[in-house]
């Protein structure tokens, strides 16, 4: 049994377990308020799964790709939920939970996925379908856009205002029955570097 958070769009969060799927999702398409909302729908989640945390085997994460901003308050409140628990963080692609979702709702053949990465940008991913294991089979991605020169193919184009947790959730734990894991890196996906970095300091001569 997991929690699952993603905050690369909006803020999702879900209590996923392998045998009985998604037992309890909260989210919001917000894209401003992931931090004021995070702890309450972690809470929520919990809550409405009958869930204590001592039950979770891992905390699954949506490793965007995102804004710096947003991701990062998804990422951190994982990485402290799993450090409490004395659980592992199963890092997952956003993209992968949203392909997933979509298949796994009838969807078939090829697939765009695309998310808001501000400034008038996109993060785009392709994909072909899901593997024998059940996990998506991404093409080309994740790449960044400008918002009105995504590339037009035969795929069938997916706007993803929030990302489900519970699809994150539930690809960690096919990742897992798989012997796959881990499914994504433990570095968040920008795609582009942060507004803010850090100043190289003052050199003081003697």
């Amino acid at each position: 049994m997991l929690l699952a958070i993603d905050t690369s769009t909006g803020t999702s969060v879900a209590v996923v377990d392998r045998e009985g799927g998604v037992l309890a999702e909260v989210g919001t398409d917000d894209a401003m308020r992931h931090a004021e909302v995070i702890g309450q729908f972690i809470d929520e989640a919990l809550r409405t799964a009958a869930v204590a945390p001592r039950d979770l085997s891992g905390v699954a994460v949506g490793m965007g790709p995102g804004p710096f901003t947003g991701l990062r308050v998804g990422i951190a409140a994982a990485r402290a939920f799993a450090l409490g628990i004395g659980r592992p963080l199963v890092p997952v692609v956003s993209h992968d939970a949203v392909a997933w979702s979509w298949y796994g709702s009838g969807g078939a053949g090829a697939l765009q996925v695309v998310t808001d990465a501000r400034r008038r940008e996109s993060a785009v991913s392709e994909y072909a379908g899901l593997d024998a294991d059940g996990l998506p089979m991404r093409t080309q991605g994740p790449a960044l856009f400008p918002r009105d020169e995504v590339p037009a193919t035969a795929a069938t184009r997916v706007d993803a205002s929030v990302v489900p947790a519970g699809a994150v959730g539930m690809l960690a734990e096919l990742g897992y029955a798989a012997g796959r894991l881990p499914l994504a890196g433990d570095e968040p996906i920008y795609l582009r570097a942060p507004d803010v970095t850090p100043s190289a300091g003052k050199r003081v001569t003697p």
